[in-house]
């Protein structure tokens, strides 16, 4: 056999690898466009502030930093107790209230996100002495002195996603995207569940005692980064069962190209642009960024839409690739069923 019996013609390799390129070049622009245009000036915006209604001198100072700027919105709550609730639950980044010596009193939770609470100290202790008032700063929730800018919880979050994704293109490419039988599909699902409570313990371990970010809550944190990897894992097997190849490229768009910088793990969400503000809420990154904060420092009650969030890709993912199987295997059999079909109907026996 020569050579040009054993390479393929051009015509039938380029329109494919073309198209490959093309995606390929797309998934980087939008990789560029999306971290650069989210985070090279972040400018932030209505970063929530806690103030107790009646509290008539902290309402009066917050009122008046609201006219000159949108950096900081306030937030209204009944009572003291419920003000101490909204920061201990990651609703608000710092609380207002009347202090001493007829001055202010700011109680922050540098955890939440430490560039925020910088900027509404620095913003309120401002107002404050523009009033000539004297204001006291306790950090309620500090972060850890071993991570001072607040960025394991995001750094940790991006290596589990990325393991789950990583780990279900991997078994994707040795056996297929689509399972061939619903029992395969079982033993893909069970394969990626030790897999992500295996990671799960080791990301606890690193941060922990391996380099001693974190020094309580590893079997939380273990917990967590099970749920999160699984959740990857599962949402990327379903979409890769359904579109292949393609569906590789969107889980990268989905995961990373959109995922991260949507997080708010780099910047609170507060400092995004508005495209990308909510994204946290609802993206497998954010939701465990936001997940591991609360696992680590924060009031248990402050997991609930993160944890749910996280629970609920899961579940729509095995979901996505338990159909997808049972979809897949009926056009094998209506295809191998045309066969015996064409020649027109049996005899009679």
């Amino acid at each position: 056999m020569n050579e040009a019996q054993r390479d393929p013609p051009v015509r039938d390799w380029l329109p494919g690898t073309a198209a490959l390129l093309l995606g390929t070049l797309a998934l980087a622009t939008a990789f560029i466009a999306a971290y650069v245009g989210a985070l090279h000036q972040p400018r932030p915006h209505d970063v929530p502030v806690g103030v107790v209604l009646g509290d008539q001198r902290a309402q009066a100072v917050l009122a008046a930093v609201r006219q000159r700027t949108d950096k900081i919105e306030p937030m209204e709550y009944d009572d003291p107790g419920a003000a101490h609730d909204g920061l201990t639950t990651r609703e608000v980044y710092g609380v207002l209230t009347s202090g001493p010596d007829n001055g202010l009193h700011l109680a922050t939770a540098s955890a939440s996100a430490p560039a925020a609470t910088e900027l509404v100290t620095q913003v309120l202790g401002g107002a404050a002495q523009q009033a000539n008032l004297p204001i006291q700063v306790t950090d309620e929730v500090p972060v850890e002195s071993t991570d001072p800018r607040g960025l394991v919880p995001f750094y940790l979050a991006v290596g589990l996603v990325l393991g789950g994704y990583l780990a279900s293109t991997a078994l994707g490419l040795r056996t297929g995207t689509a399972p061939v039988s619903l029992p395969r599909a079982g033993l893909r699902i069970a394969a990626l569940a030790v897999y992500s409570a295996v990671l799960g313990v080791v990301g606890a371990a690193v941060v922990g005692p391996v380099l001693d970010v974190w020094h309580h809550d590893i079997a939380a944190v273990a917990a967590v980064g099970a749920l999160a990897v699984f959740a990857a894992a599962m949402v990327a097997s379903a979409v890769q069962a359904w579109l292949g190849l393609l569906g590789t490229g969107l889980v990268i768009l989905l995961l990373v190209v959109l995922g991260n910088p949507g997080s708010g793990g780099i910047y609170a969400p507060e400092f995004l642009p508005a495209w990308l503000r909510g994204m946290h809420r609802w993206n497998i990154p954010g939701l465990t960024t936001d997940l591991i904060k609360s696992a680590v420092y924060f009031d248990r009650r402050s997991m609930g839409w993160a944890l749910s969030g996280l629970a609920l890709w899961a579940l729509l993912g095995l979901l996505g690739l338990v159909t997808a199987t049972i979809f897949r295997a009926h056009r094998r059999a209506v295809r191998a069923a045309r066969p015996a079909t064409a020649g027109g109907p049996p005899a009679d026996g």
